[in-house]
């Protein structure tokens, strides 16, 4: 039986969830929670305090774009390997996770209150870490349910 987490089907729907939070952070947070998400601002402070440099906003973003697409896809990937359960709740665990790692412990060290308070930021991003994420397991497993039609198709 082939499985879902090739590296194909990985930096595919890696790619899809990415350019989807990004949709949603640009256009559809400020509309229902009145904020932009911008993580490259996080990328930028975390950057500069670790070593000193001040990256450019296009910098930050580029970065966390590759984390976006290649990082939550595998980590999608490890939750539902280690939690065995399905791709789908895979997904929702590791946006949860993700998200606060990013809320709970990365925007603390930068001297933000923890999960900043919980305003409509902390909202929002919740919203775009666990849809992210639930949507790159989505896409997984749409992947995979196409692949048996694709190799009979080249046969």
């Amino acid at each position: 039986m082939s499985s879902p987490l090739t590296v194909k089907n990985l930096a595919i729907a890696g790619l899809i969830g990415e350019l989807s939070f990004e949709a949603y952070a640009w256009l559809v947070s400020p509309l229902i929670f009145g904020v932009t998400l911008e993580p490259a601002k996080l990328v930028t402070g975390l950057t500069k305090m670790a070593t000193g440099v001040l990256l450019p906003y296009w910098g930050a973003f580029a970065i966390h774009f590759l984390i976006g697409a290649f990082g939550f896809a595998i980590f999608v990937a490890l939750t539902h390997l280690v939690t065995r359960t399905k791709l789908i709740w895979s997904g929702v665990i590791a946006g949860v996770v993700l998200w606060f790692i990013a809320q709970g412990i990365l925007a603390p060290v930068l001297g933000r209150e923890f999960m900043m308070g919980f305003g409509s930021y902390t909202q929002s991003s919740f919203v775009g870490h666990v849809g992210m994420s639930a949507l790159i397991a989505f896409v997984l497993v749409k992947l995979h349910a196409a692949m048996p039609r694709t190799a009979a198709l080249q046969s």
